[in-house]
């Protein structure tokens, strides 16, 4: 797994992507390599990844998907890097 340090410029962070500078917010988040962020010492695990098991496996409502996107917002605001599982360099792969 690679750790993508976070660029943070006003209300937007980027990362260095195989694919280029890419906003967390809109790509990281909906893609399957995202594994984890990096707030202070600990390697969160990415709020998305957790939701989809339970809602494949009919354990949550689609609800849950809204509650994961601003908990992931809100890690990112106060984290400093990203976990990535591209090891391959192929880049973003949607996650739905």
């Amino acid at each position: 797994m690679k750790i993508l340090p976070l660029k943070k410029e006003k209300d937007n962070a980027y990362v260095e992507c195989a694919t280029g500078d890419v906003e967390v917010h809109r790509t990281c988040s909906n893609c399957t390599n995202c594994k984890s962020i990096q707030v202070g010492a600990r390697m969160m695990p990415s709020p998305y990844d957790g939701t989809l098991a339970k809602l494949r496996s009919g354990k949550a409502q689609p609800e849950h998907l809204m509650e994961a996107a601003m908990q992931f917002n809100l890690l990112v605001r106060d984290g400093t890097a990203l976990g990535c599982g591209d090891d391959t360099g192929g880049g973003y792969i949607p996650r739905f």
